[in-house]
């Protein structure tokens, strides 16, 4: 009787034990999840780039020259196949830019941002007509096409714009021409660190019948715009940007 007493003991004690193990493992699993997020995506955010620079608006007035000094921040944003997928082919559906947050103002003027112009000419137009309000959505097709808000199917890129477009105004009778990029920002006295700003976004991949959810945090504008005119930013570490299943 004690010996099978033991017996059920021990098969109590082994069972309670791999159990102990499961759970551990799933734990384990669960919080590498959190913190790595998805390593299995059909397709993944292979590049961002920034490019940051300034132009002047024309208004009304008496002077020659009279502009109203926009900073403009111009993201591409690149999602490519994932070549080394375990799974059923899939198809891009949409891509939406979400959540727009801007986590750190400028300490003068207001960050807003916009979507391409969908008619020929510049690609940005800042009026209120381009303004992302909650979200920016790019559709899956055939290839990529900024100005009707389309991504490729099977990969390709989608932009958007953060300006500044309260920064000041400008007015002179003595130049004979203009440059439109970052230099316009000495003629008004405003500083690099005065235009520095944050944003964060949610980026969702919708392929199908699934999504995948990660959150974006850019500093802009990049380098020096107010000596060098233009400057622009590659990012290809894309170890802070952490995508989740939906």
């Amino acid at each position: 009787m004690d010996k099978e007493k033991k017996k059920q003991t021990i098969k109590l004690c082994v069972a309670i034990t791999v159990f102990a193990i499961i759970i551990l493992l799933v734990a384990i699993s669960m919080i590498r999840y959190q913190v790595e997020g998805d390593k299995n995506m059909p397709f993944n955010l292979s590049r961002i780039i920034i490019v940051s620079t300034a132009e002047g608006q024309e208004t009304k007035g008496k002077k020659k020259w009279n502009f109203k000094v926009y900073q403009n921040n111009d993201v591409y944003i690149y999602i490519d196949k994932n070549e080394n997928y375990v799974g059923k082919e899939k198809t891009i559906k949409n891509v939406k830019i979400e959540n727009i947050n801007i986590t750190k103002a400028p300490t003068k003027g207001k960050i807003n941002t916009y979507m391409p112009n969908s008619v020929k000419g510049r690609l940005f137009d800042y009026s209120e007509e381009y303004l992302v309000e909650e979200k920016l959505e790019y559709k899956g097709a055939e290839e990529s096409n900024s100005r009707t808000l389309e991504i490729g199917s099977n990969g390709g890129n989608l932009l958007v714009s953060f300006s500044n477009n309260d920064l000041g105004t400008y007015s002179s009778d003595k130049e004979k021409q203009i440059t439109h990029d970052g230099t316009l920002l000495n003629k008004i006295k405003v500083s690099n660190e005065e235009i520095a700003f944050e944003v964060a976004f949610d980026l969702v991949i919708t392929v199908d019948n699934c999504s995948y959810r990660a959150n974006v945090k850019l500093q802009m504008p990049c380098g020096n715009i107010i000596e060098e005119g233009t400057c622009s930013l590659e990012k290809t570490d894309m170890s802070d940007v952490i995508f989740k299943r939906e």
